[in-house]
């Protein structure tokens, strides 16, 4: 059997990998968790993100085996709520004749995740706020696709980022 260089050198990053501590920050494997996530209320004027960020969340968690997301609130272990605050679309640089070409997508939020058994608050943000660029242009339909596009972005990030926050802090338990 021969063994080659690159066999050699898997194993000691796998030995290396192993001894060093790494663990995969979406993986949570601790006791089964049943997470119950509120609808978030809406203060801005843009239709359905509240159901957007529910769903992106949704989708997050699914991707756990030890967590379960629950439609009841009585069979749940934790609770996650959110509030959307606002959405501001700031000019962010100009072109020839002082016209708009990019803007920056501020979205502002606050969520809570609570222990509902023992009334401790895993994590909480009072008032974060993502932003996002996307380009403007002479289309409307262009630029409301961009803008689109760009909450998306935003909805993800801000769902993976309640997900992982969530991982660390089970984890921790």
């Amino acid at each position: 059997m021969k063994i080659t260089t690159v066999s050699v050198l898997s194993c000691i990053l796998l030995i290396f990998v192993a001894s060093c501590g790494y663990r995969n920050p979406y993986v949570y494997t601790g006791p089964d968790k049943s997470v119950y996530i509120a609808n978030w209320s809406n203060r801005t004027s843009e239709l359905q993100l509240d159901s957007d960020i529910y769903q992106s969340l949704l989708q997050w968690y699914q991707r756990s085996d030890s967590l379960r997301v629950v439609n009841n609130k009585s069979e749940a272990d934790l609770i996650l709520a959110g509030e959307i605050l606002s959405i501001d679309l700031p000019s962010l640089s100009y072109g020839a004749n002082n016209t708009t070409r990019e803007v920056k997508l501020r979205l502002r939020v606050r969520y809570i995740l609570k222990d509902l058994k023992s009334g401790e608050i895993l994590f909480q943000e009072p008032g974060q706020v993502r932003v996002e660029d996307y380009a403007v242009s002479t289309s409307s339909s262009i630029t409301t696709d961009n803008e689109q596009k760009a909450l998306a972005v935003i909805v993800d990030e801000l769902s993976q980022d309640i997900y992982l926050k969530t991982l660390g802090k089970l984890s921790q338990k």
